[in-house]
């Protein structure tokens, strides 16, 4: 009977109630999560101003090179929903741990690629195994901490999500800049040594559970993966491959389609599914799952057309283009103190509603653009875009996952950080679709201007044919290159008028999800310790 005793005692002993921990304990042990979640969102977005130099350290096409973002955003896309359930079969700590121990070792491999393969298939390991870690910060934080001290975990969460990918290309530009593209990976080894390590020492508020493995739903599973895999190709590959008109894009989408129903219904019907669907029957966490998906395209929108814009139009560099886009960074970090503040004082839905229109107006002050905007035109755009990530996001987090009763909260935050994940493929699939239709009709509008009757063009062809002539002596090239010069700059004024329309559509968006807020309730937080949930 003794060994009986010492045997369910002892696992029972290495659980520590978050109640029971101190306050400074517990702040470190989330921070070391926290470190975990940034360096694993930095990397989305930290290849995407250096992919011309890994493709050249590569010797790739910019096909292939583009398969370097994407492998990864198609396994994190599909983990994220997994997280969940993983956690509760090995226990956050230990899943935390192996997924940090596993995203420095490929960080690792990814610097030492010898071709695009290995570097694809690296990537995709990176991401499946970083995308696991992001959902069980959400959980832990609210295991951790409640009252305000909840709110400022939600803050640090929603300021480090949407920080990360900002301060993606920033990072990447100057890495690139001054040292070489490998770097972009090999930063990854300090800290996630340190999580690595940190995280089974600090974090032991769950237990593994490895009886779910008999009863999982692995067709469940597969269907999701199908389904989410298909859909973010799709989504990636779509803009550049004209749609539907390309036979692989058009069998992922059927297969998307169709795993994505057979998915639904598996997850309503089964007794255990892998993602807890039944969630959104509350109000509170279907809206929140719609304003994630919205916030989701603002972000990942948003850090897509900027760069793309200063690099396109402007022909910036990137650590031009990571210093013109700084600001956003640091108008949301001024923001943090001042949304901490007001979070115990007024009602989260309103500050929501504040975050969610300052995100509008940002769109909307974008959309005068013109082809010469730099780092001062675009500050006051970027500055309310910070400002709204900072006051949109935290309430978010907390008025959605905060009333769910614990036991449900690991499954749910794996969708509600999948639909952020979305939200951001679909943006960036639109915008590029936006950009390309959006780019030709108003080349063709303004093209129907540039004709025989146009004094202004007829002079200013004149003068460039003039400039050509003195160069080249040759009447017929001059006025070639004239004409070539007129084509260039028409595109420009084309492409510049098609972002302005991004940014509408995305502002579009973000009055509709304004308009919503009020549909929130106040969050009460479900009674009961949270550690026993775990």
């Amino acid at each position: 009977m003794s060994t009986a005793t010492t045997v369910t005692t002892r696992p029972a002993a290495a659980i520590l109630s978050p109640a029971d921990m101190p306050v400074g304990a517990k702040v470190f042990a989330f921070a070391s999560m926290c470190v975990g979640m940034f360096i694993a969102l930095l990397d989305i977005q930290i290849v995407s101003a250096s992919l011309r130099d890994i493709g050249g350290g590569l010797s790739a096409g910019a096909d292939e090179t583009v398969w370097v973002q994407t492998s990864y955003l198609i396994a994190e896309i599909i983990v994220i929903p997994l997280s969940g359930w993983l956690s509760r079969v090995l226990s956050t700590r230990w899943l935390f741990a192996w997924s940090a121990a596993g995203f420095t070792l490929t960080s690792l491999l990814c610097g030492a690629a010898w071709n695009i393969q290995s570097m694809i298939l690296f990537r995709a390991l990176q991401g499946f195994l970083g995308g696991s870690m992001i959902p069980m910060v959400f959980t832990t934080a609210f295991a951790f901490f409640d009252g305000k001290q909840r709110v400022v975990a939600a803050a640090t969460i929603g300021a480090l999500a949407s920080l990360a990918p900002t301060f993606g290309p920033v990072v990447g530009g100057w890495i690139t800049d001054h040292y070489s593209w490998p770097w972009l990976f090999y930063i990854n080894l300090l800290p996630g040594l340190f999580v690595t390590v940190a995280v089974p020492l600090l974090v032991r508020i769950d237990r593994p559970d490895f009886s779910l493995l008999r009863g999982a739903d692995y067709p469940g599973m597969l269907l999701m993966a199908l389904f989410l895999g298909c859909l973010e190709y799709t989504l990636e590959e779509g803009p550049r491959q004209d749609w539907f008109g390309d036979q692989s894009i058009l069998i992922c989408a059927w297969v998307s389609g169709l795993s994505g129903l057979a998915f639904l219904w598996r997850s309503l019907s089964y007794a255990q599914p892998v993602v807890d669907l039944r969630a959104l029957k509350e109000r509170n966490f279907a809206l929140g799952c719609f304003f994630s998906f919205v916030t989701g395209i603002g972000i990942f929108a948003t850090i897509y057309l900027t760069p793309l814009f200063l690099g396109r139009v402007r022909g910036f560099g990137a650590l031009d283009i990571g210093t013109a886009v700084f600001s956003t960074g640091v108008f949301q970090i001024l923001s943090i103190p001042v949304y901490a503040i007001l979070a115990n004082r007024i009602d989260l839905r309103w500050l929501m509603m504040f975050g969610l229109a300052c995100f509008a107006l940002s769109m909307w002050n974008f959309t005068p653009i013109t082809h010469d905007w730099g780092s001062a035109q675009l500050l006051l755009p970027q500055a309310l875009r910070g400002i709204g990530q900072q006051f949109a996001i935290p309430p978010t987090v907390t008025l959605t996952l905060g009333g769910l009763a614990p036991a449900r909260l690991k499954l749910a935050s794996g969708l509600f950080n999948l639909m952020r994940n979305l939200g951001g493929a679909i943006g960036i699939a639109l915008c590029s679709t936006i950009l390309n239709d959006r780019t030709n009709l108003h080349f063709y509008r303004l093209a129907e201007h540039l004709n025989g009757s146009n004094e202004a063009m007829g002079q200013w062809l004149q003068t460039m044919s003039s400039r050509a002539l003195s160069l080249s002596g040759d009447a017929l090239v001059s006025h070639t290159l004239a004409l070539r010069q007129l084509w260039g700059l028409t595109l420009r004024e084309a492409q510049t008028q098609a972002f302005a329309d991004c940014f509408l559509a995305i502002m579009a968006c973000f009055i509709v999800a304004t308009l919503m807020v009020p549909l929130m309730r106040k969050v009460h937080p479900p009674k009961g310790p949270s550690a026993d949930a775990h």
